[in-house]
Order: C-alpha cells, then sequence, then structure tokens
C-alpha cells in the first residue's frame, strides 16, 4: 500500500451532482482538497452526443455486475465518469413542492416528513438554479412553492410540435408549465463542466485524481473518525487522509462502502449502528409512452413541459398520484433506450421504419411517481458482490397516472389513432435512486443528522441522494445539489 504524503482539508468521493457541487463550493471557500472519481473524463459532453449513439446501451452501463433479489445478475444504467449521472440526465432542474417536505399520506402508506423543510432549502434552491443556469418561468405551475426570486434565465424555446400540444392540454384544462432545465453555453450544465473543470482550471488547491476506486474507509481504534481512504488506482493501492471525508457516490454505491467498510466497532457496516444503511432504497416509478407526431423533429430537442395537475390526486383519487414531463427528443434521452418494447411496438404501428425515424416521428413522455421508503428494499454486499433487493410499491398511484394520462391523449389526441404504446424501466435503470443513508434527528431512525454528517462517525457525511427521507416525484437533481451547497456551507464554518 502507498501511503499519500499529502493531508487535505477534506477528501471528496465521487464527481457527481452532490461531489461536483460541494467540490466547487469548497474550493471556492479556500480549502485543500482531494477528489476521488472511479471514472474518466467522458471523450464527449453530454450536450455533443448525437442521434442513436445513446442507444449503445452499453456505453451507459458501469462495468460490473449487480445482482437482484432473485439473485438475477446485471448490469447498471449508471454513469462512472467525472460528472458522474449528470453527464447523461436531462438537465431537469425541479424544485420539491413544499408539501414534500411533510408527511404525507399515500394509499399504500406514509411518506415521511423531513427534519428540514422547504424553507431552510429555499436559499439553496435559489443558489443552485443560478449556479447551473437553470431556464425556466415562475407561475405557470400551480403546485410551484414560493421563491425569493424569478429563474435567472428564460424558459426553454418549444419546437412548434410541443407548443402545439401544451396549447392542447391547456384547453383541456391542464396546466401545462415550463419545464426548469440547466443549459450553459455548450448544451445541457452538469456537475463536471459546473463543479469540477472550474477550479481546475482556475489553479484552486483541488487534485483529481480519476481511475480511483474507493474500497474502503478506515477508522481510528474506537470507530469515530475515518482516519483513512483507501483506493485502488491504475492497479496500485493507494492510502488518504483527510480531516472530513465525504461520500457523494450515488445512493447505491455509497451505501454499498459504507457496508465493505465494516470493522470491529462497525462489525454491521461503517456508520450502521441504527442497521439502515442501505435500506429503504426509493428509484420512482416510471413510464415512458409515446405520442406519435404528424410532422418529423430532429429528435434531439431539450424538455420543455411540465404537469403537475395530478400531483396531490386527481378527480375522485385523493392520494398523491406524480409528475408528468416531456422526454424531449428521443434520440437524447438515455434511459428510453432501456425500453426496447417501446421500440418494438412502435415499429409495428410505423413498418419499415427504423430506430431514427420511428424517434423523429415521435414525442414521448415521462410518467414519475413517488415510490414509498421500506426497509425491505436495500442494497446488501457480499465480498464483493452487491445485491439490490427492490420492490415497487404505490402501484396503484402510478397505473392511475398512466390510465389517467391515455385519458388525456384521447381527449386532446387525434392524431394517433388512439394507440400510445407505453413500456416501464427495469432494476437496471437506477436513475432517481436515493433514501439509503436517510438524515434525520434520532440516531436510531437515521444515519445523518441534518447537515448530512453520520451519527456514528464524526468526521463522515453523504451529499449524494442517499440523504433522502422519501423520494418526491420531480426529479431529484436540484435539491440534491441545493443541499451539497447547504452542506459546503456548513462545512466552511467547521473547518474555520
Amino acid at each position: 500500500m502507498i501511503i499519500d504524503d499529502q493531508h487535505y482539508d477534506i477528501i471528496i468521493v465521487g464527481t457527481g451532482a452532490g461531489g461536483g457541487t460541494l467540490t466547487r463550493k469548497l474550493a471556492e471557500a479556500g480549502k485543500k482538497i482531494l477528489v476521488l472519481e472511479q471514472g474518466e473524463f467522458t471523450e464527449k459532453e453530454s450536450s455533443e452526443l448525437v442521434e442513436a449513439e445513446l442507444y449503445k446501451k452499453e456505453d451507459y452501463h458501469a462495468p460490473e455486475r449487480w445482482y437482484d433479489a432473485q439473485g438475477e445478475l446485471f448490469y447498471p444504467q449508471t454513469s462512472y465518469c467525472v460528472g458522474g449521472n449528470t453527464k447523461i440526465y436531462n438537465g431537469v432542474l425541479m424544485r420539491a413542492r413544499e408539501r414534500d417536505f411533510e408527511e404525507v399520506q399515500h394509499l399504500d402508506g406514509i411518506s415521511p416528513e423531513w427534519p428540514l423543510k422547504y424553507q431552510d432549502f429555499e436559499p439553496y434552491y435559489t443558489e443552485a438554479e443560478k449556479l447551473y443556469q437553470a431556464h425556466g418561468k415562475a407561475g405557470d405551475d400551480p403546485t410551484e412553492p414560493p421563491r425569493s426570486c424569478d429563474y435567472p434565465l428564460p424558459p426553454v424555446e418549444r419546437i412548434s410540435q410541443v407548443q402545439e400540444v401544451s396549447d392542447r392540454l391547456a384547453e383541456y384544462g391542464l396546466h401545462p408549465a415550463y419545464l426548469p432545465i440547466g443549459i450553459g453555453d455548450e448544451g445541457r450544465t452538469d456537475s463536471e463542466d459546473t463543479g469540477i473543470s472550474p477550479v481546475i482550471r482556475a489553479g484552486m488547491d483541488v487534485t483529481l485524481k480519476t481511475s480511483a476506486q474507493v474500497v474502503a474507509l478506515h477508522t481510528n481504534s474506537s470507530g469515530t473518525e475515518v482516519k483513512g481512504v483507501e483506493a485502488v488506482i491504475k492497479g496500485y493501492t493507494y492510502l488518504f487522509s483527510a480531516d472530513i471525508v465525504v461520500l457523494s457516490c450515488g445512493a447505491i454505491n455509497s451505501a454499498a462502502l459504507l457496508l465493505r467498510s465494516a470493522n470491529e466497532k462497525h462489525p454491521q457496516g461503517l456508520a450502521n449502528n441504527s442497521d439502515l444503511v442501505g435500506r429503504n432504497l426509493m428509484k420512482h416509478l416510471m413510464t415512458v409512452i409515446l405520442q406519435q407526431s404528424p410532422q418529423p423533429n430532429s429528435g434531439l430537442f431539450q424538455r420543455s413541459i411540465s404537469i403537475n395537475d395530478f400531483y396531490w390526486g386527481y378527480k375522485d383519487f385523493s392520494y398523491p398520484l406524480g409528475h408528468i414531463q416531456d422526454s424531449g427528443g428521443i434520440l437524447i434521452d438515455v434511459i428510453f433506450s432501456e425500453s426496447p418494447p417501446l421500440l418494438s411496438i412502435g415499429a409495428k404501428l410505423m413498418p419499415g421504419f427504423g430506430l431514427k425515424q420511428l424517434a423523429k416521428r415521435s414525442l414521448g413522455w415521462w410518467l414519475q411517481t413517488e415510490d414509498l421508503p421500506d426497509t425491505k428494499n436495500r442494497v446488501t454486499v457480499e465480498k464483493s458482490r452487491l445485491n439490490l433487493k427492490y420492490t415497487a410499491n404505490n402501484l396503484e398511484a402510478h397505473d392511475r397516472l398512466l390510465y389517467n394520462w391515455q385519458e388525456v391523449f384521447k381527449a386532446t389526441d387525434k392524431q394517433s389513432r388512439g394507440i400510445h404504446p407505453y413500456g416501464g424501466v427495469p432494476i437496471e435503470v437506477v436513475a432517481h435512486q436515493c433514501g439509503t443513508c436517510r438524515f434525520g434527528t434520532d440516531s436510531q431512525t437515521s444515519v445523518l443528522d441534518v447537515n448530512c454528517r453520520t451519527h456514528d462517525v464524526k468526521n463522515l457525511y453523504v451529499v449524494d441522494s442517499s440523504f433522502f427521507p422519501s423520494n418526491p416525484a420531480v426529479s431529484p437533481a436540484l435539491t440534491v445539489i441545493a443541499n451539497a451547497l447547504r452542506v459546503g456551507e456548513h462545512l466552511i464554518e467547521v473547518l474555520k
């Protein structure tokens, strides 16, 4: 083992929405930072990906095998690179609704209250929108929470076909709003081009090591502090040290790393005296549904429509149903590539059309419903094997959301002959993963405190979506970014 002779203020593991954002926040405060990233820089920016490249599914799956509850192996659709999953997301930057932070009754159970409320996050949502150059329009969504200021940039311009659909939805009585999207000068903003690369170019005190797989965290003899971070870099094992260690590996991998770091003082896994590390895994119920477009489109346009009329219920159903957004151009939607039934159904509807032709004659919609925390839905580790045990819940709410959206299509879409193929996403899609290290005030019912520091290990933090106690139906990226900014402010004070 090679022991690094440098000692850092902070080691950050992972460069996604949480880690990349935190790196910039702390670097600008003058902290000495080591960033460890399992992947490398991508060859192409997300804004440069073209046409059917996203359908080369192997390019967007991690080079490792995970196992489902039945012991069947799969390759997860998750990105190991500088920027993490923000390199393949669609730039959606939505605030959770104000009521999402409260206890909410669903048909299948309770969505638990958060220890902090919307007003605690609001200043950081505003900061995050500015940092990630959010384009949006305040006031056109009836569920939108209160804001201290407008979006920093105007909404994304819609292509004519999408605007026509939006107009029909409004005439039907819905409230199609502009979907907030982060877009910079060169395309969608992500945590590499917004968080990591700017501070490195500016010569700040940041050391980035890529191809660095962190395999264990080592504590002092009492188990109260992390004293060493063990990583394998290009075949060599290194040990790094810092005053504070922050994990941002994604909700699944952060939990797995804590479990793999079990020792005499933490036999169930590091920071796991509550036995909650890895439990309560959530990842949204998601369905994509296609709408035929009479006019061809490029297949490469940005998402732009948000529908929240069903968010807290609809008509005679008083429980939350979920959120709907258009998919943008299908050829730039990575998750869509995991729904092969859609492609085969679409090919039957439009004989002789290949993938590109089908995509350019279709508009897609994503339906997202909150899944509820369940301690049986969890990440476990057996030696080097990572297992995901996940059974979806809150299914009737999602089925009702799909049914109601199909009814909207019947009433407003006369071009598709009443045929709208749809498909769910398989276990391989771990987008919107969260909940595996929930935060709270009670160390018996949570893994992290309100500053996302582990209850059991005083210099160890987690800033990815692991901290979510529940999984609001809107896309989670902005909440992760805002929380990283909030935790960063706390760490700056700790390190004074």
